[in-house]
């Protein structure tokens, strides 16, 4: 491996996690790999053990000369601003542009499946900077990043208290995989030698209802748990209700709906041909995670 491999939004949760498995592979030297992000202290652990550490800032494209100096391959993780439209479509056209300038052979980013035709609120955003990295004419790598089964902490801890979950997913499924295998395959296609173009759809091995899911976590838990579906419009009050940011609710709701509609409902075996190792089963990842379930 002689590119230099840099990794944006390193000192986020999967940004981390792809550092980890870029050390751990034994393919690329600590000083090859070089971790961006907004507030360098954060990432001190990993310039102790030699990755090359410096500060970007999407919000500031004159900070990502220097930061994306020297890349030869460069993994654009999306940013997490989410509560205003249109504002991350804008930072990853300033990162894609900083890449080009840079004169990187080869472009990474974690985007969404199926960002064409998603009910997703954000989908815009993705397949906004995929076009734009299409459009640069580099050598890409669009990785599709599917639902986190982690995701499943910010509703099934409340509903267990509740032995309700209220749902808009109908018989829609999801094919849940882990941060930490994302994060494994993310790291494989950066170690990848070919050079070639591809799209990549992130998932589990298997896909599963609310129902099921509920049956699997109300197993591990000993909790009763009841899917109650409900319809878009008494989700979105529910979750006013409950106190959830008006202005993200809209966001959750187009989740539900965008499952309902079969539109997350893809299983791949990428993430295992990228990162070479099984995926987590969602019920391993339950049971294990019984504790954090239960609050």
């Amino acid at each position: 491996m002689t590119d230099t491999l840099l990794v944006t939004g390193a000192s986020g949760q999967l940004g981390r996690l792809v550092l980890d498995d870029l050390l751990a592979s034994g393919k690329v030297a600590p000083a090859g790999i070089v971790a961006t992000t907004r507030d360098p202290a954060k990432l001190a652990d990993y310039a102790a053990r030699g990755v090359t550490v410096r500060a970007a800032d999407f919000d500031d494209p004159a900070s990502l000369d220097a930061a994306f100096a020297g890349a030869g391959k460069v993994l654009i993780i999306s940013t997490d601003a989410l509560m205003e439209p249109g504002k991350r479509l804008v930072q990853h056209k300033a990162a894609v542009a900083a890449a080009k300038k840079a004169g990187v052979k080869h472009i990474l980013y974690t985007s969404m499946p199926q960002p064409e035709d998603s009910l997703v609120t954000f989908a815009p955003d993705h397949l906004g900077t995929e076009e734009a990295i299409k459009a640069t004419g580099i050598p890409y790598t669009i990785l599709r990043d599917g639902w986190y089964a982690e995701n499943l902490f910010q509703s099934l801890p409340h509903a267990l208290t509740t032995g309700a979950w209220y749902t808009s997913t109908g018989t829609g499924r999801i094919a849940h995989i882990t941060r930490a295998d994302t994060a494994a395959a993310l790291a494989g296609a950066l170690l990848k030698a070919e050079n070639d173009s591809r799209t990549y759809t992130l998932t589990g091995t298997k896909s599963r209802t609310a129902e099921e899911i509920a049956a699997l976590v109300s197993g591990a838990t000993g909790k009763p748990l009841k899917v109650v579906q409900v319809t878009d419009a008494q989700l979105a009050e529910g979750l006013k209700a409950a106190g959830l940011p008006e202005g993200f609710i809209p966001t959750v709701v187009s989740f539900d709906a965008n499952t309902r509609e079969g539109k997350i409902a893809a299983v791949t075996l990428d993430a295992e041909a990228l990162s070479g190792r099984k995926t987590t089963p969602l019920e391993d990842f339950i049971a294990a995670s019984k504790a954090a379930f239960l609050g």
